[in-house]
């Protein structure tokens, strides 16, 4: 690509869409987004989309996490406007994709394939910049620092990422898709692959059919998975889970007579599902999910995020009797190895992704895919920027 900027160096004035006070209508802004330090890119965002956790985190008005004002978003697609010091491996013009989960491809835990866990970067969760703690790329008009969130902040139009929280992809797949990249497609395939490790002829139960649920679906039918069962309160997700493999839909409002994990025993001859996916975050969901699965091998997978951290409680004979739960972040997926795998499935055309999206709008809408996403009347918003 030809350059696309002459502001290296300086800081660029842009739009931004700013969370003020949780819970209130995002405003959108002129900025200055000041230049990247050393490791950083500054990068212009083509499209960007809201995910659950955008909006869990925008009404959390309490805790450390809680800090405005700020820029939020995190599933998002660029283009490399200018680098700092000691960047190898992007350049001006290179297409992009930041991820909240950083991979150092340092550390010892980065080096190890037992997971994706980064030692040297994952347990810091309250800096705004990864190496330079609250220091904030972003100002607005008057001059007050804006918060950065998970290293990203993609509901603008520039933004400033450290270099473990990029990759860099084929400009050959369509940004509208690559964006899913970035969070939900990656944690709900790499938990299918990754994490539980999906093998042919299994049974596989998914409690909650999002964007994340529906990519553990495809996911688990790349895999050979004989049987999936989409678990979700809304009766719409299961013609739009059977592009992903779902075979079987459970409705809990219909079936509240019965506990969700009996009726999965019931539709598997009484033994359970070889490996369930709790994709909400809900505790007591989490606990279903570990019910419903077989004994002796059955592997429970906690994909979402429990908001108020509560605990779950599980009977300790049937972790006796080879039952097994772990959770994961990211779905297991180091970044910068897994996701180029990730887009040559897609570019093969053996990873479905596009029924993932179910609206597409300008930037300055952003409130709308907000209230779409609240109101639980969209899968995926993409918000272009150049609308």
């Amino acid at each position: 690509m030809d350059k696309i900027s002459s502001n290296e160096g300086k800081p660029i004035r842009c739009k931004a869409a700013i969370c003020r006070k949780a819970g209130e209508a995002l405003v959108i802004e002129e900025i200055q987004v000041y230049p990247p330090q050393a490791y950083e890119v500054r990068i212009k965002i083509l499209c960007t989309s809201i995910c659950h956790t955008d909006v869990t985190k925008w009404k959390e008005d309490t805790g450390p996490l809680a800090r405005f004002p700020r820029i939020f978003g995190h599933e998002a697609v660029g283009v490399v406007e200018s680098v700092g010091e000691h960047v190898d491996g992007f350049k001006q013009g290179d297409v992009v994709l930041p991820v909240f989960h950083p991979h150092c491809e340092e550390c010892k835990d980065c080096k190890s394939p037992k997971s994706n866990w980064c030692a040297r970067f994952c347990d810091d969760s309250l800096s705004n910049t990864r190496r330079y703690g609250t220091s904030s790329r972003f100002k607005d008009s008057s001059g007050e620092i804006i918060h950065h969130f998970f290293y990203v902040s993609s509901f603008t139009e520039y933004t400033v990422v450290d270099i473990v929280h990029l990759v860099k992809i084929s400009p050959e797949i369509p940004v509208r898709t690559a964006v899913l990249l970035g969070c939900c497609v990656s944690t709900g395939v790499g938990a299918a692959w990754k994490v539980a490790d999906v093998e042919e002829g299994s049974t596989v139960a998914i409690f909650g059919l999002g964007a994340v649920g529906l990519a553990v679906a495809e996911g688990a039918r790349l895999r050979g998975a004989a049987k999936i069962i989409g678990v979700d309160l809304n009766p719409d997700k299961f013609e739009i889970g059977k592009q992903f493999g779902i075979t079987d839909f459970i409705n809990p409002a219909i079936s509240k007579e019965k506990r969700i994990s009996q009726v999965i025993k019931e539709m598997t001859q009484g033994g359970g599902v070889d490996y369930s996916f709790e994709c909400i975050g809900l505790a007591s969901l989490m606990e279903e999910a570990f019910n419903s699965i077989r004994t002796g091998s059955g592997k429970t997978v906690i994909v979402g995020m429990e908001k108020n951290d509560s605990p779950i409680s599980l009977g300790s004979r049937y972790l006796l009797r080879g039952r097994t739960i772990c959770g994961t972040l990211f779905g297991g997926l180091k970044s910068k190895l897994d996701i180029p795998i990730l887009v040559d499935r897609y570019l093969k055309k053996e990873l479905n992704l596009d029924g993932l999206i179910t609206h597409e709008l300008s930037f300055v809408e952003i409130n709308k895919a907000f209230d779409l996403m609240v109101e639980g009347n969209c899968i995926r918003c993409v918000l272009w920027m150049d609308q």
